[in-house]
């Protein structure tokens, strides 16, 4: 079976060799950018990155504008690996289309079980299946939603959440389920990554966003037709 290719791109040699040794330890091959104009020049030669640990602060080009770069051609997992825990440089990176956000340090088995547990899901998502719901209709073996005829741009989280919704449709999802099922590891963060989420996919569906209710104190429902 071919290795899945995985970018990871710091200027740090130290921390571009941990994750590239236990990365490698785990069957995955991977490729090394040591800023982020080097991290483009790859992405874009290679054609099969299947996913991307991207650091925040490099010389050159930064891990912002990496995403931003990749984000207009390619819909490939990323995540971005920062020093800083600012809460709004958590919120920027979901706003650009990131699908992990891991502060430093971290643990090397735990960005792994990440890393798998993002590239598993992808994976079952290449089985044919679509979801229909009033004028929302996903087609996971596609990765495509189109809503009233319209496709609709989303992120890579945005579209498992989404997804998670409609297979639930009306029933009431905490936070806690939500997380253990879309993000599928045990994870430690705030809530509001839900939020944040939920804020952007709303915003993305338009008009028919309202189908994704708040029950206030636990999560959120898909009230669809």
């Amino acid at each position: 079976m071919e290795q899945l290719k995985i970018l990871v791109v710091d200027d740090e040699s130290r921390m571009r060799k941990l994750v590239k040794d236990f990365l490698t330890k785990s069957g995955y091959a991977v490729i090394e950018a040591q800023d982020g104009s080097e991290a483009l020049d790859l992405f874009f030669a290679q054609k099969d990155i299947a996913l991307v640990l991207l650091d925040v602060m490099m010389p050159k080009t930064d891990g912002w504008q990496v995403c931003r770069e990749i984000r207009a051609y390619s819909k490939v997992p990323i995540i971005m690996l920062t020093a800083k825990s600012d809460e709004r440089d958590e919120l920027l990176g979901f706003e650009l289309g990131v699908d992990e956000y891991i502060s430093k340090p971290f643990s090397p088995k735990i960005l792994v079980a990440r890393v798998e547990a993002i590239l598993r899901r992808m994976g079952q998502a290449n089985q044919k299946e679509s979801l229909a719901s009033g004028g929302i209709m996903l087609d996971k073996n596609a990765r495509l939603v189109t809503i009233d005829g319209r496709e609709v741009d989303l992120s890579y989280k945005e579209f498992e959440l989404l997804s998670y919704f409609m297979e639930h449709k009306g029933e009431a999802l905490s936070r806690e389920r939500i997380l253990n099922h879309v993000w599928n590891y045990d994870y430690f963060g705030d809530a509001r990554t839900i939020d944040t989420h939920v804020k952007k996919l709303r915003s993305k569906m338009g008009e028919r966003g309202d189908v994704i209710k708040t029950i206030w104190g636990m999560g959120y429902k898909f009230e669809g037709e």
